[in-house]
């Protein structure tokens, strides 16, 4: 699909019907459903809009000097704490997104599991527990599976119905992507322990869809753009859209510092610096905030006013809560025989029987695994990462354990649930500050007992796995002190019928600010099981579809 830019420009200070911020997994689908419709659209990224012929496998770059994901070197510090009474200290992405059109969607790995209906009911269902903000959310798997297919078709998804998927209105546009060395291993690991491993969804195209080309097989996948637009990014499939419907300015390099609000409490304007540092401020009739679960709660934070002493939209108190990372673990194995798990995508097989934990081990949880190679693949990070077996760290026998390890060896990863704690949060740092003077992300982070031991419970299972897979020599961990970063960032602006304990209501209208929307990963009020993206999007077009009906009564 060719990309078009369009001529279209917006004077600043005229009103335009919705101004977006941010341009990723749910800013791009919101822009494209709002244009198409024909309404006035601008959409604010502070990163440049890459496209397919802009990306390389330039590891160094993107891997180690902030290539997509910006630091401090880019003038984006972030602090990080285990705990509110703990110092903080300098922290190179904690809080980990990509910096450019279409967000993390460009880099991510196109993992795309569907929630279950168990993932929107299970306070319910589980119970309560103690410490934590665990609640329902307030719409159901039903409600959200028509965008779920909406996903599937209008952005690109490959896979097959798997023995535990939720019900499904239409099949998958594309099939399975073909199966990789270490998945063989997980599969036959799998159904050796009475598991049942099937094809991963992934948001990454195994035969032409929609005008874009299939899956090349190039293995720099995960942390990287795609070359040939076969990786189902909202910078691929949606924001070309919204470029070609006439009605979307897309202004990239602008950095959001506050959103105002008028007399009567409704927003009326976003502030933000150009490129060039100029600042601006687009009038606008309704503001939709897509800038993830870190910056969003962010901007919110820095919109405080008289109205709205303790952030905009922050009556609850909620804005930055409950920040949710998701947990993982890893368990590598070492082969006699090549694996070439560095070629192709990164998982090609998933095993969900876990999913939902058994309430008779004492705590909550549940998630998924999958097989990967255990350093994305890529030849710099698996040199750095060497000698996890033990084995000289240089010289000849080093290039020979390095040779070995790159094509022998195979990744069973877990990825897991996180429960939301109030003590989980993404605030205002009160000293560092950023490029443009405003305070840095400070993010405060400690994962649940119950999150632990759920980790713990699938690095058990992964080394097990590995053993029936045949690994002759076995290496692994998981966060068992605790993460501290993730690029899962969840929760901090969360859905809710009542005000008091939620930012936005079902259809992603701030409760406070009736003019102003929120939806992407802080909407969501559970963490699901390691996937979140797909969530993201199936909401984003949900809320939109809102939107539209609203502006359509005169509503907003």
């Amino acid at each position: 699909m060719a990309q078009q830019q369009t001529s279209v420009t917006y004077p600043t200070r005229e009103a335009v019907d919705f101004v977006i911020v941010g341009s990723g997994a749910a800013g791009g689908v919101i822009a494209k459903e709002l244009s198409v419709a024909g309404f006035s659209v601008v959409v604010l990224e502070q990163g440049p809009h890459l496209k397919a012929s802009d990306f390389k496998h330039d590891e160094w770059s993107y891997d180690y000097n902030g290539g997509l994901i910006w630091g401090s070197k880019q003038g984006h510090p972030q602090t990080f704490r285990k705990a509110a009474d703990q110092p903080t200290r300098p922290a190179e992405a904690a809080l980990g997104y990509a910096h450019n059109v279409g967000g993390s969607s460009v880099h991510f790995s196109g993992n795309f599991w569907r929630f279950r209906p168990i993932d929107f009911k299970e306070a319910s269902v589980r119970g309560t527990i103690s410490g934590t903000n665990f609640a329902d959310w307030p719409i159901t798997y039903d409600e959200l599976e028509p965008y779920y297919t909406k996903v599937d078709w209008e952005v690109g998804v490959s896979g097959l119905q798997g023995p535990w998927d939720p019900p499904r209105t239409r099949p998958y546009p594309c099939e399975p992507m073909p199966i990789k060395g270490s998945d063989v291993l997980l599969e036959r690991a799998g159904k050796k322990l009475g598991l049942n491993p099937y094809p991963a969804p992934v948001a990454i195209l195994s035969q032409p869809h929609n005008g874009r080309p299939a899956c090349i097989h190039c293995g720099f996948c995960n942390g990287f753009g795609c070359e040939v637009n076969a990786k189902s990014s909202s910078m691929a499939t949606m924001i070309p859209l919204a470029l070609a419907s006439g009605y979307c300015e897309l202004r990239t390099g602008c950095t959001v510092s506050r959103v105002s609000t008028r007399a009567d409490g409704k927003a009326d304007e976003v502030v933000y610096w150009d490129a060039e540092g100029e600042e601006h401020a687009q009038r606008a009739k309704a503001v939709v905030l897509c800038a993830n679960g870190a910056e969003t709660p962010r901007l919110l934070l820095l919109s405080a006013s008289a109205q709205h002493p303790q952030g905009l939209g922050n009556s609850s108190g909620f804005v930055g809560q409950n920040l949710m990372f998701n947990g993982y673990t890893s368990v590598v194995g070492l082969f006699p025989e090549p694996v070439n798990a560095y070629k192709s995508i990164p998982a090609t097989r998933v095993i969900h029987d876990y999913y939902e934990l058994d309430k008779n081990l004492g705590f909550y949880g549940g998630g998924g695994i999958d097989g990967r190679h255990y350093a994305r693949g890529t030849p710099l990070n698996s040199a750095l990462m060497s000698g996890m077996f033990g084995g000289p760290k240089w010289g000849a026998d080093y290039k020979r354990s390095l040779e070995q390890e790159f094509t022998h060896t195979a990744a069973f990863d877990g990825h897991t649930t996180s429960l939301p704690l109030a003590t989980n949060t993404v605030t205002l740092d009160p000293t560092l500050k950023d490029k443009w003077g405003r305070p840095a992300l400070r993010c405060t982070y400690m994962d649940h007992p119950d999150d632990l031991a759920t980790m713990k419970f699938f690095f058990d299972k992964t080394n097990e796995l590995m053993e029936a897979a045949g690994a002759i020599r076995q290496a692994g961990s998981y966060p068992e002190n605790g993460q501290e970063g993730n690029v899962h960032l969840l929760g901090t602006c969360r859905m809710g019928n009542d005000p008091a304990n939620s930012v936005v209501d079902k259809y992603h209208r701030s409760h406070d600010v009736p003019n102003l929307f929120i939806c992407d990963g802080s909407s969501l009020v559970t963490s699901g099981r390691g996937q979140p993206t797909m969530t993201i999007m199936a909401l984003a077009f949900r809320a939109a579809d809102h939107m539209i009906q609203s502006a359509r009564r005169g509503e907003i």
